[in-house]
């Protein structure tokens, strides 16, 4: 009698050719062939839809450039050298050429950003991983960098995308940057160390860049006083002098939201990065507990400061957390908080009073503090202590972070947002034709 190769396990005797122990790894192939099926149908389905208009651009191409391709070498899947096509003149939709390469397989709609020859081989080993994978016309870096909030940098961000694709997250991406490129805009615009706001200069840095001159300020026992600005700022800083006076002596103003993008959009410069102080609180205290640097939190509510550097704690076992204080103290009781920080040896100080009250709070006590750095956070602590929560990532991702607030706290946001946000903007553009007075 012919006798079955069984396997023994929680199916109980089951021979090799059964269904079900073939279930399982069958799913889990179609599961990673999805993305690519997907691609393939959607390309085919746009390709066809859009022949007409695509064969009128070839048309076009051909009379103006010679020619109906314009093809630039990239470095795709598996370190494998292809073209990205495009259409050889530069009318609109030129883009649209790169149909063919998802179709052909050199290019997927979601993946990491197609990479030059160059600098496919200056990819570090530790980031090789983003060559197991497609190229894409939408990759998460791309989006993340046109809000200005790309901050783990593209490695980081190719590697996270490789550990969670899946056919629905490729979908949610192409619609972020989609929204997020409607947010933010595509025009190459000149990028200056500087911008200007209402008389308020503006260090247009990226976020690991304010993070190393903080700690370099430190180090070289500098002091310094560091304010972040948003369309609100900037527009209490229009109508205070005193306020505005301390942006222009701080060493160095940072840019918060995406307010300020919009704005350099019509002064026709270009923001790097949303260097904002909620974002870079925990970035700092990672690169605090490396560096053996203390902080002091100052400021929100009874329990607040101390919850979030608890929490901070938690995170990052080697921070060193020198103290801790809310902001409800009276008047005569402030020579003793600022004895308890410099008692502390911090060498960082956090206020967090709202704007301009911490401004203004710092510059006083400048010369009787002694953290070299000290700068304002607003309700940074806030957040972090879990008492209110941060807006969702994809939400961030296509700059509607102001959204979320304004529907968390819409008795004390709506002013600051539907009235100020545009007011803000109309002075930028009063700015940009030489008609703002202060």
């Amino acid at each position: 009698m012919a006798r079955h190769t069984a396997i023994p396990g929680p199916l109980g005797k089951r021979p090799l050719w059964h269904w079900r122990l073939w279930l399982l790894p069958l799913l889990t192939l179609v599961t990673s062939l999805l993305p690519r099926i997907v691609d393939c149908i959607v390309a085919g389905a746009l390709l066809i839809l859009l022949a007409p208009l695509l064969l009128l651009r070839a048309l076009v191409a051909k009379l103006r450039a010679g020619r109906v391709f314009a093809a630039t070498e990239k470095v795709g899947r598996f370190q494998v050298p292809f073209r990205q096509l495009a259409f050889a003149d530069d009318a609109p939709a030129r883009d649209l050429a790169v149909l063919l390469n998802v179709l052909w397989g050199d290019m997927a709609f979601a993946g990491p950003r197609p990479l030059s020859p160059e600098e496919a081989a200056a990819v570090p080993a530790s980031q090789s991983i983003r060559f197991r994978l497609r190229p894409g016309i939408f990759s998460p870096y791309t989006l993340r960098s046109r809000i200005g909030i790309a901050y783990e940098g593209e490695g980081e961000l190719d590697r996270e995308f490789y550990y969670t694709e899946t056919a629905a997250g490729n979908l949610g991406l192409m619609l972020r940057t989609g929204v997020g490129g409607l947010v933010a805009g595509d025009a190459i615009r000149p990028a200056p160390d500087q911008l200007e706001f209402f008389g308020v200069a503006i260090a247009n840095t990226t976020m690991s860049e304010a993070i190393d001159w903080i700690v370099r300020r430190v180090r070289e026992d500098r002091p310094a006083t560091i304010a972040f600005v948003n369309p609100d700022c900037l527009n209490i800083a229009y109508g205070n002098p005193e306020y505005r006076e301390v942006l222009s002596k701080v060493e160095r103003v940072l840019p918060d939201g995406i307010g300020i993008r919009f704005g350099c959009r019509i002064l026709g410069t270009s923001l790097r990065a949303n260097v904002n102080g909620t974002d870079m609180f925990p970035r700092l205290c990672e690169r605090c507990a490396h560096e053996n640097l203390s902080l002091f939190l100052l400021g929100a509510r009874p329990g607040i400061a101390r919850q979030a550097a608890e929490n901070m704690l938690q995170r990052y076992p080697n921070l060193k957390i020198a103290g801790s204080c809310d902001g409800y103290f009276a008047p005569d009781a402030e020579n003793e908080i600022i004895e308890t920080i410099n008692r502390s040896g911090a060498d960082i100080l956090l206020v967090a009073f709202g704007v301009p009250k911490q401004e203004l709070w710092l510059w006083k006590h400048r010369s009787r503090l002694k953290p070299r750095v000290a700068m304002g956070v607003g309700g940074l602590f806030d957040f972090y202590s879990g008492r209110i929560p941060r807006a969702p990532l994809w939400l961030r991702e296509i700059g509607l972070e102001w959204g979320w607030r304004l529907l968390q706290e819409p008795g004390r946001m709506w002013r600051r947002y539907i009235i100020g946000n545009p007011l803000f903007l109309y002075r930028v553009w009063r700015q940009k034709i030489g008609k703002l007075t202060l």
